[in-house]
């Protein structure tokens, strides 16, 4: 199985816990001729690219497991958006970190920095009930890290354990920090 279907199985297993846009990207992601998709034109600054690494990280820290900056998220989500999104979300996203370099993001402390995105996501909420014409930058960068962690080697490593022969099918009840098992 490659990861372009496992990427799409798990966003299945999800279930509504990524946007439209997202499920709809990954589609176009095997049709690379979609009309919809205008990625040519899209692209980070350095500065840009080092603000989308640093929220990734504090979505996924690196504790005794790979954070997101380990797992190479933050490739990962300029990739999806340049070659995966319409240009309402290549707005939105670039509006977004154009918001957060104008709050000196990469200047402020850790406790700053939480306090910016708790505010973010309280503004994303609000967004999202008024129906924005694009996905919300918060909630796009969120969607991006975690399928981008889930996906990748690093990430499936930390968080499940491979059991090459898998025995009968039982449910059981996970033990604390036990990790899940992939079969």
């Amino acid at each position: 199985m490659n990861r372009r279907e496992v990427i799409k199985n798990v966003a299945l297993m999800l279930g509504g816990a990524f946007s439209a846009p997202t499920l709809m990207a990954m589609n176009h992601w095997e049709q690379a001729t979609s009309p919809t998709i205008e990625g040519a034109a899209f692209s980070l600054s350095d500065t840009h690219r080092k603000i989308v690494a640093e929220i990734a990280e504090m979505i996924i820290p690196r504790t005794d497991t790979p954070g997101a900056k380990d797992a190479g998220v933050p490739a990962f989500i300029e990739m999806m958006l340049k070659d995966c999104y319409a240009q309402s979300e290549h707005l939105s996203f670039t509006e977004g970190l154009a918001s957060m370099e104008q709050v000196k993001f990469l200047e402020l402390n850790e406790a700053e920095r939480r306090w910016v995105l708790k505010y973010l996501e309280q503004q994303t909420k609000e967004k999202m009930k008024a129906m924005p014409k694009g996905t919300p930058f918060w909630r796009l960068m969120k969607e991006l890290t975690l399928l981008g962690y889930f996906t990748s080697e690093a990430g499936i490593k930390a968080s499940f354990d491979y059991v090459q022969i898998p025995g009968k099918l039982e449910n059981i009840k996970l033990k604390p920090n036990q990790k899940a098992y992939a079969y």
